[in-house]
């Protein structure tokens, strides 16, 4: 029902057994870091804060929000504090993907609006 268990259920257990740092290394979720060994250590000695910003010019979220979903939740389960955070003033901004060639400014009661959806 499951296929190969043993290649799929081994992978997974390595991963739970990894430091976390080693973990989002696994997962391709760390690109680059200035000093590879101090953020490791600091990640693995206690919890620390995290936080994905989204921008509020619409009021839903979509696919392309997930991956920082995730790695809020990554950080969640291994023991840290995670912040989600709708955008405030640059969030007033508008729609960034150049359809226009000005950005629409939302009013203060379209971002409340966003903010409160989201």
């Amino acid at each position: 029902m499951f296929g190969d268990v043993g290649s799929g259920a081994e992978s997974w257990h390595d991963i739970r057994c990894m430091d976390f740092t080693a973990e989002l290394e696994a997962r391709g979720l760390i690109h680059d870091t200035t000093d590879r060994t101090q953020f490791a250590a600091r990640l693995n000695s206690g919890p620390i804060g995290g936080y994905v910003g989204f921008d509020p010019t619409a009021d839903s979220l979509h696919v392309g929000h997930l991956l920082g979903q995730v790695g809020l939740r990554r950080f969640q389960m291994n023991g840290h504090r995670v912040f989600p955070l709708a955008g405030g003033a640059t969030g007033m901004v508008g729609d960034p993907s150049g359809r226009s060639e000005e950005r629409n400014l939302l009013t203060r009661d379209e971002l409340e609006h966003n903010v409160q959806s989201i």
